[in-house]
């Protein structure tokens, strides 16, 4: 073999390669119609999820400019920590009137991090009033149209979900929800799964910083990533023409800045609320099951908790995106608190694994392929909010929503595997 072509090949992964393929044939396996594979969209799409992780990862110029990222993050922490500490004093950031003998101590994840997401979720409503952010959105879904072949109502709202989430990104097409075909409805459903919205970029950003350098960049490339990746896998597991088209203008409209920060700020306070009352009862749940099963009998030397149960049901699936064999039952445990309960939780416990655990490599492969909202809590979520909205299409939205579950899983998991084919250098 030619010395260049061996150097070339050297750069890539084979293992998480066949994890493309792997995922890519269950979604076939599980299509409605096997014999209208979308050819063009499904090379379209992993193209262009394979570009945009090139930039990040093989582009210098472009990696430093998504690095340099990290100092949005840190100005939105430091605008949100002079906030928080106004309000809540020192549980909010603000300075101890005692002294401090255990600084790590004093982090309050939900009066000193959380409210990130209420300050982005202001945010991201004025900057949709000003324009900037439907103007990003537009140029997104004129990307989507014409390279995916699909309908400029499903390229908007795809667009748009990655920047506002799940139900918003509905709102966003509201006039189109009842021409939209059933093929379209689940594309729409399953880029809500696979893709994590704006809202919260910065507060896994936050999370993530210790673990993982230019975090934010990497967060904000997953999720485009995962809106190819979402359509991609929609399109094979349900084929059809997908070309409803936009003609009318968007029902996100704000009477004014302050109408838009007043809205924005609602809404990132009811998602603050939801994590806090889910971080709850969540972690209550999972230290249940592990008092339960500490009654089990120890295996390999340790005891039984949900946690290795996870690692052992995802391990082989974690490997097939390319996560080493040693390092799979940590990874598996990971993606399996991801899927069962949701992608916070994982990437909190990811932040406190000890050093080591994971090499660089497949700490990129799972922060990859968990971001998306691919969790029961979120299902729920879209099906009130499309019932809301659509009230007509709810016996069709049922089935539909449980079944995005899946093919947003396998989204974020082709990004995995993608990260894990373009081996980092």
């Amino acid at each position: 073999m030619p010395q260049f072509l061996t150097i070339f090949l050297a750069q890539f992964h084979p293992q998480s390669l066949l994890g493309v393929f792997a995922i890519l044939m269950l979604a076939w396996l599980f299509s409605e119609n096997r014999r209208a594979f979308p050819f063009r969209t499904v090379v379209a799409g992993v193209t262009m999820q394979v570009v945009l992780a090139l930039l990040l990862l093989k582009v210098p110029v472009a990696r430093e400019a998504l690095f340099a990222l990290n100092g949005v993050v840190g100005a939105l922490t430091d605008a949100t920590k002079a906030g928080t500490s106004f309000v809540f004093g020192f549980i909010g950031g603000g300075a101890a009137p005692f002294r401090v003998t255990n600084a790590a101590g004093m982090v309050n994840f939900a009066f000193g991090v959380l409210p990130l997401i209420i300050v982005i979720s202001a945010l991201s409503a004025l900057l949709w009033h000003w324009r900037i952010l439907a103007v990003v959105v537009k140029a997104i879904a004129f990307v989507l149209k014409r390279l995916l072949g699909i309908g400029g109502a499903v390229g908007l709202g795809g667009a748009s979900t990655v920047f506002l989430g799940n139900v918003e990104g509905l709102l966003v097409i509201r006039p189109y929800l009842g021409k939209l075909n059933r093929g379209e409805l689940f594309t729409m459903f399953t880029v809500g799964m696979s893709v994590v919205a704006g809202t919260v970029f910065v507060l896994y950003a936050t999370i993530l910083k210790p673990v993982l350098p230019g975090a934010l960049g990497h967060i904000l490339i997953a999720s485009m990533m995962s809106l190819f990746g979402a359509i991609v896998i929609a399109r094979i597991m349900i084929p059809g023409n997908a070309a409803t088209d936009t003609v009318a203008e968007s029902e996100m409209k704000y009477r004014s800045s302050m109408d838009a920060v007043s809205h924005g700020t609602e809404v990132g306070l009811k998602i603050f609320w939801q994590i806090i009352a889910m971080l709850i009862v969540v972690v209550a749940l999972v230290a249940l099951a592990n008092t339960i099963l500490a009654h089990a009998p120890m295996l390999w030397g340790a005891p039984v908790t949900l946690q290795r149960v996870f690692g052992w049901l995802f391990a082989p699936l974690v490997w097939l995106y390319g996560v080493p064999w040693n390092e799979a039952a940590a990874a598996g445990s990971l993606l399996g608190t991801k899927t069962i309960l949701n992608e916070l939780i994982a990437y909190i416990d990811l932040a406190a694994m000890p050093a080591g655990t994971l090499d660089p490599r497949a700490t990129l492969i799972v922060v990859y392929a968990m971001c998306g909202f691919a969790n029961f809590s979120s299902a729920g979520i879209v099906i009130a909010g499309m019932s809301a909205l659509e009230p007509a299409r709810r016996d069709e939205v049922v089935p539909l929503v449980m079944r995005s579950l899946l093919a947003g899983t396998m989204a974020s998991g082709l990004n995995g595997s993608l990260i894990g084919f373009l081996l980092v250098s």
